[in-house]
């Protein structure tokens, strides 16, 4: 007897957010933080979607994350965070009676394995498991899409705990070809708390607020020399400076950003660089670079009373982590070398095919010109006879849930799983056979 569509869960286990729902759905119906949190001023912890309430004041509270570097190391947290997404968001009774899709990091080491089996069979009583890797569902899901690649693609999920260049061929992921960046969402948020705080206020403690202004205000640089220089102007000169403010407790419980429109000027910029820089240059020339000197003034005047600050070059230079890793002082490779690598460890029939499928997937995706810049910094590595197409995800969030959604509902779905009663009977290890990853 199959399962119906709606006893399948489906569970995009992130280290930064978690996804739940339902398969065969077109949303999930739970985005929230993996983790619990305290506020400096309550002795209640909260959990997940309770950090997300309106009333909830998230300055410098204390947070606990299931997840480590991608991989579930305190399991603990996680089963206090799943039982509240599976009896309260989810409303599960009988979960004995539902299959968990729950999707995994690459290369997650057996003890690990055996700690997620044990937490979804011993700790909830799941009737059946199936587990699945992102890179896989997220070709899945665009491969079922008008014009989405047939056979094989790349997918770069750039992740909260770091970052993937995966080749997939037919839904399946080949892990001989993966190439990891440990660079993801999480590190650039701590970069740009480091940044703050040297330059204006203390943030350290203040990771939720910090990932907030980060999503909110930071972008790629197309042109990072020209950035630099319009991001040393004074005043209204300077069309990258803006302001974030913190919560202050009593009129607002949440930061923001203090003119949006203001913070979106950078968009005005042309992409061609020439004309504009030399045009910057002669103005620095006739002002005796009157606006480095005006910048370090504004900085020493920083007013540490207030709940506010400036970002200028910040917005930039934080993403380009991610791009230039080295340039900040990182022993890494960038990601158009980390794509390049990616592929040159597949065979030499797919390599046109994985540079015209590139499909980008992840949180960090969503800073504005990322796939510009992806372009413009993969053309010089690739053979010109091979044609260079990113794909961005409608939404590059939700993307891995959506693929996990689709084969949930699948006919194949059931054979795909292991029971209850299989891993009682031969335990994890035996049944992570059936799974290829």
């Amino acid at each position: 007897m199959g399962m119906e569509r709606s006893s399948v869960v489906v569970l995009d286990n992130g280290g930064g957010l978690l996804k739940a729902g339902f398969g065969g759905e077109t949303d999930p119906v739970a985005v929230v933080p993996n983790c619990v949190g305290r506020p400096p001023s309550s002795k209640k912890w909260l959990v997940a979607d309770q950090l997300q309430a309106d009333d909830a004041d998230v300055t410098g509270v204390s947070l606990r994350r299931p997840i480590d570097r991608g991989y579930l190391i305190n399991p603990e947290v996680q089963r206090e965070v799943w039982d509240r997404v599976f009896r309260s968001l989810l409303k599960l009774e009988d979960l004995s009676q539902s299959s968990l899709l729950l999707v995994e990091p690459l290369f997650n080491p057996p003890s690990l394995q055996r700690s997620a089996d044990e937490l979804v069979f011993e700790e909830f009583g799941f009737g059946s498991l199936c587990v699945a890797d992102s890179p896989s569902l997220v070709h899945l899901y665009e491969a079922s899409r008008p014009q989405g690649p047939a056979v094989a693609s790349l997918v770069v999920d750039c992740g909260f705990s770091f970052t993937h260049a995966a080749p997939v061929m037919q839904n399946l992921t080949l892990n001989y070809g993966v190439k990891r960046m440990d660079l993801g969402g999480k590190a650039l948020t701590n970069y740009l708390k480091e940044l703050v705080s040297y330059r204006s206020l203390n943030v350290m403690d203040e990771t939720l607020l910090i990932d907030h202004a980060k999503e909110q205000l930071c972008f790629v640089s197309l042109d990072l020399q020209r950035d630099l220089r319009l991001s040393r102007k004074s005043g209204k000169e300077n069309i990258l400076k803006c302001t974030y403010v913190l919560p202050d407790g009593v009129t607002h419980t949440k930061g923001f950003v203090k003119d949006l429109n203001e913070a979106r000027r950078y968009q005005s910029l042309p992409d061609g660089t020439s004309n504009y820089t030399s045009e910057l240059d002669s103005k620095m020339e006739v002002t005796g670079g009157q606006g480095d000197t005006d910048k370090a003034d504004d900085r020493r005047k920083v007013d540490l009373t207030q709940n506010e600050f400036v970002l200028t070059n910040e917005r930039f230079l934080v993403p380009e982590m991610l791009f230039q890793p080295v340039d900040l002082g990182m022993n890494q490779a960038g990601l158009a070398e980390c794509i390049v690598r990616a592929v040159n460890s597949c065979h030499p029939y797919l390599h046109p095919v994985l540079f015209e499928n590139i499909i980008l997937t992840g949180g960090s995706t969503l800073f504005p010109r990322f796939a510009q810049r992806l372009e413009r910094e993969l053309r010089p590595l690739v053979l010109d006879a091979y044609d260079v197409k990113i794909t961005c995800q409608e939404n590059p969030i939700l993307g891995v849930w959506k693929g996990g959604s689709l084969l949930a509902s699948s006919p194949e779905f059931e054979s795909m799983c292991i029971t209850k009663a299989e891993y009682e009977e031969i335990g994890s290890a035996r049944c992570r056979r059936r799974f290829f990853h």
